[in-house]
């Protein structure tokens, strides 16, 4: 048993998981896992920076895990960063605040490291549920991860298309206007048109979604009164309706969002972007299953995703 901090810092949040890995029982025990949005990647896309006051945000997130990891006591701890810090050009600084913060250095991981570990962190818990092959998405900030495989990853690619870029680069009125969210789909449309040369959306056989945009919006599409991670977590929804979904949270103003007791503060600024993308790939997933002669026709959702991937990282070492 090893006793074990993942943090991962994307573009619109940073989190932690303290958990106890058993790798000879294939077991990991959540102590502690949270989320703090910060918004590391302001401006990123825009001005290839990461701004001062985001990186001050993140730091002070940054030493608070710090001392959980403490009073936990915590044997071995991995950062892996994520979009932002990939496309900035200061990221030096922020390599060294956190290894002032936390004692180790992040790790600036590539696009398909992180897809890597986004499929082992969902599938450790579905594989047993459902069938596969699993295309897993890890629909960010500032990018989104399809993983294909079934045991492994065969395939993967990473889209720099996600809720936070998308805001700032498309949907700038409340609610965005026809044209906005044209153009944000011409985006996405075109990344997905890459990626399908790369991974064969076709043979999905089960559709997974991860991360902060997906498991609101499954919990938009149950009605649920609060978020409840227990019943987000392997939630199974109908493709219709989470295009549903998507569909009516693109379509609310800043205000009515604002107003959803599952919606976190800091996700209701982008989470309009986040329903486009995942709207979008659900599409493609569907249409490209239907033309490879199969059916698309149920969506899971997993809170299961690169926090645990990382984790399991850190034991398996």
């Amino acid at each position: 048993m090893t006793r074990v901090a993942a943090i991962d810092c994307g573009t619109n949040s940073i989190r932690l998981l303290v958990a106890d890995v058993d790798r000879d029982a294939g077991t990991l025990v959540d102590l502690e896992r949270t989320n703090e949005v910060v918004r590391l990647g302001q401006g990123v896309d825009r001005t290839g920076l990461l701004a001062p006051e985001a990186l001050a945000r993140t730091l002070d997130a940054a030493r608070r895990y710090h001392e959980v990891c403490e009073r936990l006591g915590v044997e071995a701890v991995r950062f892996v960063a994520t979009s932002a810090t990939r496309d900035a050009r200061n990221r030096d600084e922020f390599v060294t605040g956190v290894r002032a913060a936390l004692g180790v250095d992040p790790e600036v991981v590539a696009g398909d490291e992180e897809a890597r570990l986004s499929f082992r962190g969902a599938t450790g818990v579905l594989a047993s549920r459902f069938d596969g092959p699993f295309l897993v998405v890890d629909l960010g900030g500032g990018s989104t991860e399809l993983v294909l495989g079934t045991q492994v990853p065969e395939a993967a690619v990473s889209m720099d298309v996600g809720s936070v870029r998308l805001t700032e680069r498309h949907l700038h009125d409340d609610p965005p206007t026809a044209a906005q969210v044209a153009a944000a789909d011409a985006d996405v449309h075109a990344a997905l048109d890459a990626a399908a040369r790369v991974v064969p959306l076709g043979r999905t056989v089960t559709l997974v979604g991860l991360a902060g945009s997906v498991t609101t919006l499954t919990a938009h599409a149950l009605g649920l009164d609060r978020y409840d991670r227990d019943r987000i977590d392997g939630a199974v929804l109908g493709v219709d309706d989470v295009l549903a979904s998507c569909e009516d949270m693109l379509a609310r103003t800043r205000d009515e969002r604002a107003a959803l007791p599952y919606l976190h503060p800091g996700r209701v600024d982008v989470i309009g972007a986040g329903a486009l993308v995942w709207r979008d790939v659900v599409r493609r997933v569907r249409d490209e299953v239907a033309a490879a002669g199969g059916a698309l026709t149920r969506v899971v959702t997993s809170e299961h995703d690169i926090l645990d991937g990382i984790a399991w990282s850190v034991a398996e070492r």
